[in-house]
């Protein structure tokens, strides 16, 4: 019996990774242009802006919050940072720089309502989804921009060795290392998970909660420069219904909603399973609307398999 207890464990407390490699050998199985090299690049490439977007939301959804203007501050940084480098000239590093600026003063609002407005997460983050939004057809008059070749979209080409993947990857190492070893990663957990325990210990939750929503948005930010990069254009439209994605990619993970629980190392692979079930859908010629469907029943299930695992716990 307790062979049999370890077994059910282990199965729950992993199920993430093994519904993403079942997946992964599913798609390889029914479609022979999956297992690829240029499709798998194309994943990475197309996920790595989605990716950093869910571990800015798992971070505000350890406090127990939650972030819905992800979307709009993507095309904040995607229509910025087109903006500076053609109609002013500005260098493209540079460009991104103050445009991460922008966006982490947008996150910085949002969070001082939060933190210390005692605004509910949701209010205060739909008020900055639809100032950010507007932010961005103001400044680029509700038209795309193109950017010259050679240019951003140096950071995805082939010759470059692959920049976007690389930050993206330095990016993950760099939250697994907060989650795991820091005291600044414990207490954004202790925040979600027992709030008055934290305040009772003399340490001011205010900083930690405003924190994870600049961190959020500077990651939405970098995300709509990876946009522009991979496309050669600054959009206004970019992001809509990705802070959707960021929080099935959390929920998949095993974030709970309520704070306390989440893992950076699952919130990718949550992510990458929303990947593969759109890219095999596209290979197979599938219609975007029944991908909502399958994402909506994933969700269900991932939520299913979440209480499942917590029932077991107590």
């Amino acid at each position: 019996m307790k062979k049999d207890h370890k077994a059910v464990r282990f199965l729950l407390d992993n199920n993430t990774y093994i519904i993403f490699f079942a997946l992964f050998l599913i798609c390889c199985l029914i479609s022979d242009k999956f297992f690829s090299y240029l499709n798998l690049r194309n994943i990475l490439l197309q996920q790595a802006g989605p990716i950093l977007v869910a571990l800015g939301m798992l971070m505000v959804i350890l406090t127990g919050g939650i972030d819905l203007s992800v979307g709009s501050v993507m095309a904040v940084g995607s229509s910025l940072t087109a903006v500076l480098m053609t109609s002013f000239g500005i260098p493209w590093i540079l460009a991104i720089l103050i445009a991460l600026a922008a966006g982490t003063a947008l996150g910085t609002f949002t969070g001082m309502m939060v933190a210390y407005l005692k605004f509910q997460g949701f209010v205060a983050s739909l008020a900055v989804m639809t100032i950010a939004r507007g932010i961005a057809y103001t400044i680029t008059n509700a038209t795309p921009i193109n950017l010259e070749n050679g240019t951003l979209n140096t950071l995805s080409s082939k010759e470059s060795g692959y920049p976007i993947i690389l930050i993206m990857l330095a990016v993950i190492v760099l939250f697994v290392m907060i989650e795991k070893y820091t005291a600044y990663g414990r207490l954004v957990i202790a925040s979600g998970s027992n709030v008055e325990a934290v305040k009772l210990s003399g340490i001011r939750t205010q900083r930690y909660i405003l924190s994870v929503y600049m961190i959020s948005a500077a990651l939405a930010t970098l995300a709509g420069v990876f946009v522009a990069a991979r496309s050669n254009v600054g959009n206004s439209t970019i992001g809509e219904g990705q802070e959707l994605d960021a929080i099935a990619a959390c929920v998949i993970g095993g974030a709970s909603l309520a704070g306390g629980k989440g893992s950076v190392a699952k919130t990718v692979i949550g992510a990458l399973i929303l990947a593969l079930i759109g890219n095999i859908m596209n290979l197979l010629a599938v219609p975007a609307y029944p991908q909502r469907i399958i994402k909506g029943c994933i969700i269900i299930a991932a939520v299913l398999l979440q209480v499942l695992t917590d029932k077991k716990e107590d």
